[in-house]
């Protein structure tokens, strides 16, 4: 299909300042807050939830309600040690990955605002000894902060769980790629954030409420997701995320599929994922000419997909994953086209879903 929706000026604004900003698990505020400025432009009632979940609503008197769905957290450690010596080891907030640590810098946020500016240290390679050569692990890599002891890293506001980030920021490569920490999943919340500036500036009105949903607390167990599908009793929700492009080196496609950025959103295929959504969502990218890439995923989605599925008495749910590579790292990359795509696959499957009415979509055998 030709393309009707372009990324301008003020949307890479937008996504700069959202993925620049800090959104820890248990700790989304910050970003949250950016999230919530823009999206209030687009949609007719905004509302928050006990632990952060930020939900931008269209039509919020229709007794249907359909929710598109994005995480808004990020990745991070916690301080979890001092040894007298003035060194922080480290625990995860999430899937925080070990082997990419050392070298890295972070920043250590403490209760009274400030940033502290650390390393992962480690040794360096002329004091090793070939036969006893380490690899980084949970157990022994370290946070150094310049600090000469416990005390003096204490005096600087540090202490057994304050939460500690990488402070990557973003940048376009090779005018193709949009490269950042944390765009697993704040792409989600861009392309959701998107979806509603499109339906505001096209003018189209729906029959069901539509709530644009950036959940927090996925990457410990899709715990935000669980909590807003109570509150809000969907009936549908599609879902955004990020998925592994398999074509880099060290990944068997055999067990993880042929997935490839620039070739289109992702959708997906799990006992969680309703099949008339999906159909829908499938035949909607045919008719509109819009590429797209199927992955299967055997028992789970590992997305909040689930947690939408099995709550309440069970909500239609479908997944449009965006191809990524370098999962929680701090160079995780995204194609700007396979953005695009999943920007208009999501609206156009939203036109479709209205047309066909959400009973008469959830009721066909």
């Amino acid at each position: 299909m030709e393309d009707f929706y372009s990324i301008n000026e003020e949307s890479i604004k937008f996504l700069e300042n959202y993925l620049n900003s800090f959104s820890p698990t248990g700790y989304e505020n910050e970003g949250q807050k950016i999230w919530k400025d823009y999206i209030r432009n687009y949609v007719e009632k905004i509302e928050t939830d006990l632990y952060g979940t930020v939900v931008g609503i269209i039509n919020p008197n229709s007794s249907k309600k359909l929710i598109i769905e994005a995480h808004a957290d990020e990745i991070s450690w916690y301080v979890n040690h001092i040894t007298d010596d003035g060194i922080i080891y480290v625990s995860r907030n999430g899937g925080s990955d070990h082997q990419i640590a050392t070298s890295k810098r972070v920043i250590i946020h403490t209760e009274n605002g400030r940033h502290i500016h650390g390393i992962f240290g480690w040794p360096a390679i002329h004091t090793r000894k070939p036969s006893e050569e380490k690899t980084p692990n949970i157990e022994n890599i370290f946070v150094d902060i310049g600090a000469l002891n416990k005390k003096e890293v204490e005096k600087m506001g540090v202490h057994i769980g304050c939460v500690i980030t990488y402070p990557d920021k973003f940048f376009i490569m090779n005018n193709n790629y949009f490269v950042c920490r944390a765009l697993d999943n704040k792409i989600g919340g861009f392309i959701i954030a998107e979806v509603a500036k499109m339906i505001k500036e096209y003018q189209y009105n729906f029959e069901f409420g539509l709530y644009v949903v950036n959940s927090v607390q996925e990457e410990i167990g899709l715990k935000g997701a669980k909590m807003i599908s109570n509150t809000i009793k969907p009936n549908m929700a599609i879902v955004t995320d990020v998925t592994h492009d398999t074509s880099t080196p060290m990944i068997d496609k055999k067990v993880q599929g042929d997935i490839r950025c620039g070739k289109g959103p992702v959708i997906g295929y799990a006992p969680s994922i309703q099949k008339n959504l999906r159909e829908l969502i499938i035949n909607t990218a045919k008719n509109k000419k819009i590429p797209f890439q199927r992955l299967v995923s055997s028992r789970s989605t590992g997305t909040d997909t689930d947690a939408f599925a099995y709550s309440n008495k069970g909500v239609a749910s479908a997944l449009i994953s965006l191809p990524l590579r370098y999962m929680h790292t701090t160079v995780e990359m995204i194609h700007k086209e396979d953005i695009k795509k999943t920007i208009q696959l999501i609206f156009e499957s939203l036109k479709e879903i209205n047309n066909l009415k959400i009973d008469h979509l959830l009721n066909r055998k």
